[in-house]
């Protein structure tokens, strides 16, 4: 069967209607264009069509779902319930229904999430954001059954129900409080923060480089928390301003660099209870605590400690009734980093405590490909459950009753991911994604239904509700992608072409082009690489380009491609991890001879190629510019790091190791070593409000550049932290300054 979703599908009609009135076709043969660059950004959702329910929560059953959806005539979204059993979506809440307590203010909401056992909901509202992916909220807590709405807490970092529902805990003004929902009286558990110094806070580095905003976490019986205090008064501070008014004002913020004092981190542990607090003895001033994890038994707490350059990582477990503390587990590597999540694969953790049961899974590269490994709680390896020359890259959910792990891997290629299931003894395992493509999977707790997001190079983005009980049969078509389709057969359209070809180094690399629209094999075209290259991502999939820049840069005569260079994920430990300590060096060698192999064919033109990126793209953009002059006549470079000893120390060390002990590919990794060696027409962007990548890679950059005799462009946008861009007519500009670029140098 399947369901369109109302306001998904009228919004998608509405476009539709909209594509039929502005689209101009030149005759009955020829397929519409966009009119104007604004116009292909501004009609993104052509091409990526109906993204389906929004902020989905699974019930602890498995057998409901929870999700927004907008109700065009009113500010915030509204939440509803989705049976599978029975077919049965309803609305649950309606902010229209509510107000602010105390207040005639129409309620609304940016998040939500349930307590365990659906009987309230906790909403988080009123974002005032702080780092890239951190902020304030202000907190209500909702009873489903008297529909009473209560004020919790206003401008608290994070909160979260206790797993009995009874108590909410959130970090404010760094310390820890706990609100007792049945007496509405509040408990305030640590009393020491100061400035730059927290309890159940971490500092920008670690939400940065660790992908973790919550500080602290409950037991899993509700008696203990556990959290990090964070001390951050000997990190070396960056500033940043936007310039705005007369004296414009300063922002601060502790940014450690390579080799330089990192944030000092403890890891506490408080009884609810008795309101005694423990500390655990595990060294987070010269080491890292990036992870905690309460194990399946009651008191009992897992904690990762690594060394700086994470090549080394010890797994402690410690008892809060005994105090006892023991090694569990340890690992390390001599030629690379080690892994403990990977945010480009939605990984967030490679550590598993599965519930009433002594054991965890770990996975790891130990082999030269990511499996899952099983331990049990003395350290000792159970079991491999996986293996082969293929990697998994996430674990989606794991059923102890049953026994099964249901993990997506790279078992069908590198450029598709699909999802399985196995049994905890490495037996049974049972593919159920059979589409050619790349799959992205949202499971329910205990893996009996997901959804199936997918797309290949020629079917564009469905989404999809299965069940793992019949082999993955398909139960309701959630988002079809009709409407792409119908814009697909009126207008023009190119799709990625994959393509396979080995370098002069013997290294085999994956990747796609785009070909220019009406293309004809007699003309010659320019080539751009839009790339990324970092560390663990992957930029060549399997999927359907729904990128409208792109699109439009194919109409306007430019042939698009990308690969997937060394240090990219899927393809093995070797591939990934040969980049180690010099970065920059053997990507840029593989654009250089991408180039070069696509420059063969006849309709593409030497003398145009151009390159670009943003972030780690960036720094690629500009590193093989100048280590490749020959090839790449035009880059273009958005918020570049331009030297490691400029960016900060978790990321840097662990793909480039300590400066001193480095130094020579610390300097070949330099943007401003290679200064003298530009012939390109380079256009850098960045603001100077980017607390991730600071300006001060850029000035560094351009100064080596003016010694060097060599003029470059540049565009600043003060207010447009990381993504340069800061609103949607700083965005339609920022990339109508590349376009123009583009144009006026290579065409």
């Amino acid at each position: 069967m399947m369901v369109l979703r109302n306001s998904g599908s009228e919004i998608l009609l509405i476009t539709f209607f909209w594509l039929l009135v502005s689209f101009q076709q030149t005759n009955a043969q020829e397929k519409g264009t966009y009119q104007s660059l604004q116009h292909a950004l501004f009609s993104s959702g052509q091409l990526a069509g109906d993204q389906g329910p929004q902020d989905v929560q699974w019930s602890h059953s498995g057998d409901q779902y929870s999700y927004t959806e907008k109700d065009l005539q009113h500010f915030s979204p509204e939440i509803r319930i989705h049976d599978i059993t029975n077919e049965e979506d309803y609305l649950l809440f309606h902010p229209a229904q509510h107000t602010f307590p105390g207040t005639d203010v129409p309620f609304h909401f940016d998040d939500y999430q349930w307590s365990n056992d659906g009987s309230s909901i906790l909403f988080q509202t009123n974002f005032s954001p702080a780092y890239r992916y951190s902020g304030t909220f202000d907190y209500y807590h909702y009873d489903i059954n008297s529909e009473e709405l209560t004020h919790i807490v206003y401008s608290a970092v994070s909160a979260k129900y206790s797993p009995d529902g009874k108590k909410v805990g959130y970090h404010k003004n760094g310390e820890i409080f706990i609100y007792d929902l049945k007496t509405g009286s509040e408990k305030q558990l640590t009393t020491s923060a100061k400035d730059h110094f927290y309890n159940g806070r971490l500092s920008w580095v670690y939400e940065e480089e660790f992908g973790i905003t919550e500080a602290w976490k409950w037991s899993r019986n509700s008696r203990y928390v556990a959290y990090w205090q964070t001390d951050e008064r000997d990190v070396e501070t960056l500033l940043s301003t936007d310039y705005e008014g007369v004296y414009p004002e300063y922002r601060t913020i502790p940014y450690p660099k390579p080799d330089g004092n990192n944030p000092k981190v403890r890891i506490g542990v408080l009884d609810i209870e008795t309101g005694e607090n423990h500390w655990i003895d595990v060294d987070g001033e010269n080491g890292l605590i990036p992870r905690i994890y309460w194990t399946a038994n009651p008191g009992e707490l897992a904690v990762v400690w690594m060394n700086r350059e994470q090549n080394h990582m010890q797994l402690y477990f410690y008892n809060v009734d005994t105090q006892d503390e023991r090694l569990v587990m340890e690992e390390k590597s001599d030629d690379g980093w080690i892994d403990i999540f990977s945010s480009f694969s939605g990984a967030d953790d490679y550590l598993y405590f599965p519930t009433d049961r002594e054991e965890f899974f770990w996975m790891s590269d130990r082999d030269g490909f990511n499996h899952i490994y099983r331990y049990n709680y003395d350290g000792n390896l159970v079991n491999r459950v996986t293996t082969g020359d293929w990697e998994v890259t996430q674990i989606v959910a794991i059923n102890p009753e049953t026994e099964k792990i249901y993990f997506e891997s790279t078992e069908e290629s590198p450029l598709e991911r699909h999802l399985y299931s196995i049994r905890f003894n490495g037996t049974a395992k049972i593919q159920y994604s059979d589409k050619p493509g790349r799959h992205e999977f949202n499971m329910s707790p205990n893996g009996k239904y997901y959804f199936d997001k997918w797309s290949n190079t020629q079917t564009p983005h469905l989404i999809e509700l299965r069940t793992t009980q019949k082999g993955g049969d398909l139960i309701e078509t959630i988002a079809d992608n009709s409407l792409v389709k119908t814009y697909l057969n009126r207008y023009a359209y190119q799709p990625r072409e994959l393509f396979s070809f080995t370098t002069e180094q013997g290294v085999e690399l994956d990747g796609y082009l785009i070909r220019p629209n009406n293309f004809d094999p007699d003309k010659t075209y320019p080539l751009v690489l839009m790339i990324y290259g970092g560390p663990g991502y992957q930029g060549v999939f399997n999927e359907f380009e729904s990128s409208t820049w792109v699109q439009y840069l194919a109409q306007q005569g430019y042939v698009i491609a990308n690969i997937n260079n060394r240090g990219s994920s899927g393809y093995g430990r070797d591939f990934k991890e040969s980049v180690y300590k010099r970065l920059g060096i053997l990507e840029a060698q593989d654009y250089a001879a991408t180039a070069t192999y696509l420059a063969q064919r006849s309709w593409i033109d030497e003398n145009r190629i151009a390159i670009r990126g943003h972030s780690y793209g960036g720094f690629m953009s500009a590193i093989s510019a100048v280590l490749y002059p020959n090839i790449f006549k035009l880059s273009l470079v958005g918020a570049p790091v331009t030297d490691w000893r400029l960016y900060d120390s978790i990321y840097t060390e662990r793909y480039m190791g300590l400066p001193d002990e480095n130094d020579e590919n610390y300097n070949n990794s330099s943007i401003m070593y290679h200064a003298h060696k530009l012939r390109a027409k380079m256009l850098v962007t960045h603001s100077s409000m980017d607390d991730n990548v600071h300006i001060q890679n850029t000035m560094q950059m351009l100064s080596a550049f003016a010694e060097a005799g060599k003029d470059v462009d540049l565009r600043i946008y003060p207010k447009g932290k990381h993504g340069v861009h800061y609103n949607e007519q700083s965005y339609l500009l920022l990339f109508q300054v590349y376009t123009d670029y583009l144009e006026k140098h290579l065409k």
